[in-house]
């Protein structure tokens, strides 16, 4: 497995992988209703003023995260390549990057993100409670989690 930079012709396959995984998410959430594309909700969301990292598997993109300094705001895996380890490749690839503590957050219901956030050194710190960013109609509540850096 390769973590390169995002690039621009990688688009179709992050919009495809965030929006069959995006699916599983708010399944496990109770939000299936929520649902926007990646294209729907990227310039809303800001997903562009991220770092944006892609895991690449023979020459094929199957997962990314987008981080700031200080937040793990985006982390999709292809769901037919679940449970291989990319998404802890790619969270610690995000830690190394900024070496500083991390925020993330879950939506409520998706336990097997938030295992793979702890087994990556995290720690839940609370729940919160809001609307969904980028889609604001539908009431959220969030596993709050914290690593402490690098």
């Amino acid at each position: 497995m390769k973590i390169r930079p995002y690039e621009k012709n990688d688009w179709p396959r992050v919009c495809a992988i965030h929006d069959a995984a995006r699916r599983f998410e708010l399944a496990a959430a109770h939000l299936d209703a929520a649902f926007l594309t990646l294209e729907q909700t990227a310039e809303n969301e800001g997903f562009y003023e991220y770092a944006i990292r892609v895991a690449v598997i023979d020459e094929r993109v199957v997962g990314f995260v987008a981080f700031t300094d200080d937040e793990l705001a985006w982390l999709y895996v292809d769901p037919l390549m679940h449970r291989k380890g990319i998404a802890s490749v790619l969270i610690q690839t995000a830690l190394q990057e900024t070496k500083n503590a991390m925020t993330a957050e879950v939506l409520l219901g998706n336990d097997a993100a938030i295992a793979t956030y702890l087994k990556a050194g995290f720690e839940i710190v609370g729940q919160a409670h809001g609307c969904m960013p980028g889609n604001e109609g539908f009431a959220v509540s969030v596993t709050c989690l914290q690593h402490q850096g690098l």
